[in-house]
């Protein structure tokens, strides 16, 4: 197979990577600039910096993708489906950035990955999804939750005695690092995830062999720099749900959900578990606003929330599933 279908799926990838960037770019600056620790632009170059950077040290999250989701059958039938796939998670991205809802970018893809091999009659591993990626889904929004809240409380314990204006100051200040921990978390985990994809349609042309479980690092490369320009065009409606519509966030909340929401980011690339950046900070913010009250805790926000990423597996899945009919009817 020529290198002109390759090319045509490496764009559409891109541009999932463009809007993965633009569309999760609150999960690591919203926080921090609805604290003020950050202006929106400080925040959104940092965000990209760090985005691009971290984007170098996730190969393993890329390996899960491209090796644990599905068996990519060879020739036209494997790039339809991963062009179909990278097509459902886009519309998913825009439907939910549209709406203002931070949904799982990570979970569009592999559902747009299931869908549109189902749709072409490729073999869908349920047990490594089931293994790599359900369990760490339902783990990682747990581990925030607790997570959140625990760091919070002993931030509590700690500075319970210390006067509240210099302790908010020096939160900013924190915040700086927290939010960098958390971009470069979000690199880890979302440049690789569209690099996975890319190395599944070079095995499916040909230009790799089935065997070769290695991601190129020129595929690394590219991820990650439009993912980070992506990051630097922001995400204004996602950010306004996570800065201020959970809860009304103080400095050393935010300092305590970035910090632990790119503690869980860290843990699940270490095993190579492609999880949702978004998953982790919203689950992180809730954890922290408990503290307080329950009732600061906007539930009905987080419903919605929750309800998004219910939908993502069979919204993407769907979407992609139709992408992959229509380029089969056209091409195939």
């Amino acid at each position: 197979m020529d290198w002109i279908p390759v090319a045509l799926v490496v764009v559409l990838a891109m541009g999932f990577t463009y809007t993965n960037g633009f569309h999760d770019a609150a999960n690591a600056i919203a926080t921090s600039v609805s604290t003020r620790a950050l202006t929106p632009r400080i925040a959104l170059a940092l965000a990209a910096v760090m985005n691009l950077v971290g984007g170098f040290a996730g190969v393993r999250v890329a390996e899960t993708i491209g090796g644990d989701i599905i068996e990519i059958p060879m020739g036209w039938t494997g790039v339809a489906i991963c062009a179909g796939a990278l097509i459902g998670a886009i519309g998913w991205n825009m439907l939910t950035w549209w709406r203002g809802l931070p949904s799982s970018s990570s979970h569009a893809l592999i559902g747009g990955l299931g869908g549109a091999a189902l749709a072409g009659g490729a073999t869908v591993k349920w047990q490594s999804i089931l293994d790599n990626v359900v369990v760490p889904m339902l783990l990682s929004p747990v581990l925030g939750l607790i997570g959140g809240f625990l760091v919070m409380m002993v931030i509590l314990w700690g500075f319970r005695r210390a006067a509240p204006g210099p302790t908010a100051r020096g939160f900013r200040y924190a915040q700086t690092v927290s939010a960098a921990a958390m971009a470069f978390g979000h690199g880890m985990q979302d440049a690789a995830k569209t690099a996975g994809v890319v190395a599944l349609t070079l095995v499916a042309s040909g230009h790799r062999a089935p065997e070769d479980t290695s991601i190129p690092g020129w595929v690394i490369a590219l991820s990650a720099i439009v993912l980070s320009l992506g990051t630097y065009a922001g995400g204004w409606r996602i950010m306004r749900t996570l800065g201020r519509r959970i809860i009304a966030l103080d400095p050393p909340q935010g300092f305590a959900a970035e910090t632990t929401a790119a503690t869980v980011l860290y843990l699940a690339t270490a095993t190579g578990a492609p999880i949702s950046t978004t998953h982790a900070i919203s689950s992180a913010i809730m954890g922290v606003g408990a503290t307080r009250s329950r009732k600061a805790v906007r539930w009905g926000v987080a419903r919605s929330i929750v309800m998004a990423w219910v939908l993502t597996f069979p919204g993407a899945g769907l979407a992609a599933a139709a992408a992959f009919w229509l380029l089969a009817l056209l091409f195939l």
